[in-house]
């Protein structure tokens, strides 16, 4: 029975929305490379990072209506989240969508199919990652379900969790380990802090990370340009 989920569990808010300052690659790493979307999920413009909880919508292929279901249920910091059944590349979303999302106070869209409307999305402000940006239209026609875990872009997201999207991607983190991401992220910059002043400071990374033994045990030999060219002479 398809079904809309009310009420949902969110992430905690104030953690959630100290992510976008780390940002997907950062974010990704800190929770052991885990939750990143596939690569075809791009901004549709370049911008800030966002991040946000996860509201879920299943579509099925060309049809946008469950869309509009979810927007009922989508509350100020949410990001909107929707995968279709099977694949679709249609442009089930555009500026009319994006202008009733804003007014909702999401904060932007993954789609793991295809957006339309882009040149006035990026004017109006609305961040969208998608698989396509395709201007084919859609129907209303056929029911999906809401806030139901999903899988989008090859990763399960389920209602609540936060999302941090980028000019990198997207990533997903589970809702139950959002503070514990954030600590770690954190930790992790101030580690890469150090790690960018000693490599401004001249210093290699072979040396710092002691990778030349590693190097020479995996069998990696120098040899100077003159003995390499007499040598195959």
């Amino acid at each position: 029975m398809p079904v809309v989920i009310t009420n949902i569990a969110r992430a905690d808010r104030t953690a959630t929305d100290a992510l976008a300052e780390y940002g997907v690659a950062t974010v990704h790493e800190a929770q052991g490379r885990t939750g990143l979307m596939a690569s075809r999920l791009r901004p549709i413009y370049r911008g800030p990072a966002i991040s946000g909880t996860a509201v879920t919508v299943n579509v099925p292929p060309g049809d946008n209506w469950m869309i509009h279901v979810a927007a009922e249920q989508c509350q100020p910091g949410d990001v909107l989240v929707v995968s279709p059944y099977t694949r679709s590349e249609s442009g089930y979303f555009g500026d009319l969508l994006g202008t009733l999302m804003q007014q909702r106070g999401v904060r932007g869209l993954i789609i793991d199919a295809g957006c339309r409307d882009v040149d006035d999305l990026e004017k109006m402000g609305f961040p969208v990652w998608s698989r396509a940006i395709h201007a084919h239209g859609t129907v209303k026609e056929t029911i999906g379900e809401v806030n139901i875990p999903i899988t989008c872009g090859e990763v399960v997201v389920n209602p609540g969790d936060a999302i941090v999207a980028d000019n990198d991607g997207v990533v997903v983190v589970p809702r139950t380990t959002v503070t514990e991401t954030l600590d770690k992220s954190a930790a992790r910059v101030a580690r890469e802090e150090g790690i960018r002043k000693r490599y401004a400071a001249g210093e290699l990374g072979l040396d710092m990370n002691n990778f030349r033994p590693r190097l020479a045990e995996k069998g990696l030999v120098y040899v100077d340009q003159a003995t390499f060219d007499a040598k195959k002479s």
